[in-house]
């Protein structure tokens, strides 16, 4: 594989596993000094070894509260100490809650909107900082297929995955004169620990005596709609970041991008 990213260094929020575990991966395996940033120290750090063995990239693993400001400032202040610049950051940290909308805690609506949508703003314009140094960058944010269409029982992951791509395009229009661009990416259903509770949760709220979801059923029912047939991997997903962190991609900004199989077309 090519070497696109050699001396250039990769920050990815929510890395410890699923998308953000590929993303990584994807970078290490193209020369990329990576960070690796999760809430799980444990995770994010066996992440980050596996992934320094297996390709022999420079790595570093950070425990941050990504909506805890003062955190995110010292992340990418750890980040840029370590290897000296910040060329990517990819804002992909995320939770999802499902619930009736007469149940949802305040709390959960909430947090929701903290981690997926205010977390993506203070990553940027923190990463943003060193980049405009710099006079050049990428920011990549991941949104959802919910960016593009709100789903039931999910109202406040619908919003602040909308809120993700609002964030891209405005920040794309005041950042493009130093040379950043800034793009999203909105997954379909990807293999990962998240869709493992989606298919549960959605499964147990959607069950009727009639018809009744066990494992994998519903999932399954979905990835029935997707004309590609099949959910996508978290490789899937990361080919597409790597590109948009080239120099292929240096003409593109502003944009969300579906990656769901032809599920969402726009």
């Amino acid at each position: 594989m090519s070497q696109r990213f050699t001396a250039k260094t990769v920050v990815i929020t929510g890395a410890c596993r699923g998308i953000g575990a590929g993303i990584a991966e994807r970078f290490a395996r193209e020369g990329a000094n990576v960070v690796l940033v999760s809430n799980d120290l444990e995770r994010v750090t066996a992440t980050a070894a596996r992934i320094a063995q297996a390709h022999g990239a420079p790595t570093l693993a950070l425990a941050v509260d990504v909506t805890d400001e003062a955190q995110v400032v010292e992340m990418y202040k750890a980040a840029f100490e370590r290897f000296g610049r910040i060329d990517v950051s990819v804002q992909n940290a995320g939770i999802i809650t499902i619930d009736h909308f007469d149940s949802m805690p305040r709390g959960d609506f909430d947090k929701v909107l903290q981690v997926n949508t205010t977390a993506v703003w203070l990553c940027c314009r923190e990463a943003a900082k060193y980049m405009v140094k710099q006079g050049s960058g990428r920011l990549i944010n991941t949104s959802s297929g919910q960016g593009r269409q709100g789903f039931i029982y999910t109202p406040h992951y619908a919003a602040s995955k909308m809120g993700v791509i609002g964030i891209t395009q405005s920040l794309s229009l005041e950042l493009a004169r130093h040379g950043i661009t800034v793009n999203a990416f909105c997954p379909g259903i990807i293999e990962s620990e998240m869709w493992d509770y989606n298919d549960r949760v959605w499964g147990q709220i959607l069950s009727t005596p009639e018809k009744t979801y066990g494992k994998g059923e519903l999932m399954a029912e979905w990835v029935g709609n997707i004309p590609m047939k099949r959910a996508g991997k978290p490789e899937d997903v990361a080919g597409l970041v790597a590109f948009l962190a080239s120099d292929d991609a240096a003409y593109l900004t502003g944009q969300a991008i579906n990656i769901d199989g032809g599920l969402i077309m726009s």
